[in-house]
């Protein structure tokens, strides 16, 4: 199945570090080799980048490896084809509107059969499980919500209907909106907070290792989600099977 790589920080960080080790798993450490993608939101803007080809062989890849793009919430995505042939039309992350803001989401799982019925503006352009849930999640959000909500009241809501998906299969996610990142754990998904006092970290897909005091500041805070975890010496911790958290400012906020 497909790897998932989320930030979430308290201010605007690059992730060329993380993602040098994560598009190595894009077909040189790793088989998910089907397409890949990344976003970074900017304010209530979003830069959106995807490509079919395998992320160890991208040059968008080689360009965001290069490009210290700074996001306080940022959202990549390896593809393992399950449901729906190569192509950019089925590269997460995917990204809709919904109450005047961008979203974006991907997912790592496989739901069999899985066919909602979707209405209004919300349909999906390719051929995925994925962005059929996507969809759907938006769309009863907004028959929830007649506006943008809390962060709180969304995790409610969330809560209420990611186990209607569940039932369907696997179901591992990553959503933003630019406020926070909601992250979703059926089977494999592990997080990790970076705050003072930072220490050294070693990439364990690539020859690779950084000393982040010397790139931070004391009050710096940084929260990562990944499928797999990306270092070899920093305090990675599992999410529970069904759990459901929400990151802000650089840590769990619920």
């Amino acid at each position: 199945m497909c790897q998932l790589l989320g930030m979430n920080c308290n201010t605007p960080t690059d992730m060329t570090f993380s993602f040098s080790g994560f598009a190595q798993r894009g077909g040189v450490t790793d088989h998910h080799a089907d397409g890949w993608g990344i976003g970074f939101f900017e304010g209530n803007g979003l830069r959106h980048f995807v490509d079919h080809k395998p992320a160890a062989e991208s040059p968008i890849a080689d360009l965001i490896r290069r490009y210290p793009i700074q996001s306080q919430n940022a959202i990549a995505h390896i593809r393992k084809a399950t449901q729906g042939e190569v192509g950019l039309q089925n590269c997460h992350p995917f990204v809709r509107e919904l109450w005047g803001r961008y979203w974006m989401f991907a997912h790592n799982g496989d739901l069999k059969s899985y066919a909602p019925r979707l209405h209004g503006a919300f349909k999906a352009v390719g051929t995925t499980d994925s962005e059929q849930a996507f969809c759907w999640l938006l769309q009863e959000m907004a028959k929830s919500h007649a506006s943008l909500p809390s962060i709180e009241e969304l995790s409610l809501t969330l809560r209420e209907l990611v186990p209607q998906i569940t039932r369907q299969g696997t179901f591992n996610f990553l959503l933003s909106n630019g406020d926070a990142l909601w992250a979703h754990s059926s089977t494999h998904l592990h997080y990790l907070e970076r705050k003072y006092p930072f220490n050294l970290a070693t990439l364990a897909d690539e020859d690779m290792q950084i000393d982040f005091s010397t790139q931070t500041t004391p009050t710096d805070r940084v929260s990562l989600v990944v499928t797999q975890p990306l270092t070899k010496d920093e305090p990675w911790i599992a999410f529970q099977p069904g759990e459901l958290k929400v990151f802000k400012d650089g840590q769990v906020y619920c």
